[in-house]
């Protein structure tokens, strides 16, 4: 089963709690607060070696989105490049499912 991740983070975004900013991901990632972390693909490298680096010792799983920053930022109807967000609460969305999918 695949699932359409625009549309589930759409659904998280309205539903959910979703918060955005590398830093803000940094910080989750690090106190192991989070269900998932979404990061572009062009997301820095240096902030991508953090959240990857700190969510491997929490434990929180990380999705790499196959677009840019500037679609990431476009599908969550932002004006502004969105490098990672944090889904803190998936709210009706079947969001974590990519998990279960990237691990089987």
């Amino acid at each position: 089963m695949s699932i359409d991740i625009e549309r589930e983070l759409r659904i998280a975004l309205r539903t959910g709690k979703v918060v955005f900013g590398s830093n803000t991901a940094v910080k989750n990632a690090k106190l192991g607060k989070g269900k998932l972390i979404i990061i572009a693909r062009n997301c820095p490298d240096d902030i991508k070696s953090d959240i990857l680096y700190y969510s491997r010792l929490s434990k929180i799983p990380v999705y790499v989105y196959p677009g840019s920053s500037w679609d990431l930022g476009a599908i969550c109807g932002k004006p502004f490049m969105v490098a990672s967000l944090t889904i803190m609460d998936p709210g009706d969305s079947e969001i974590l499912s990519l998990i279960e999918e990237k691990e089987g």
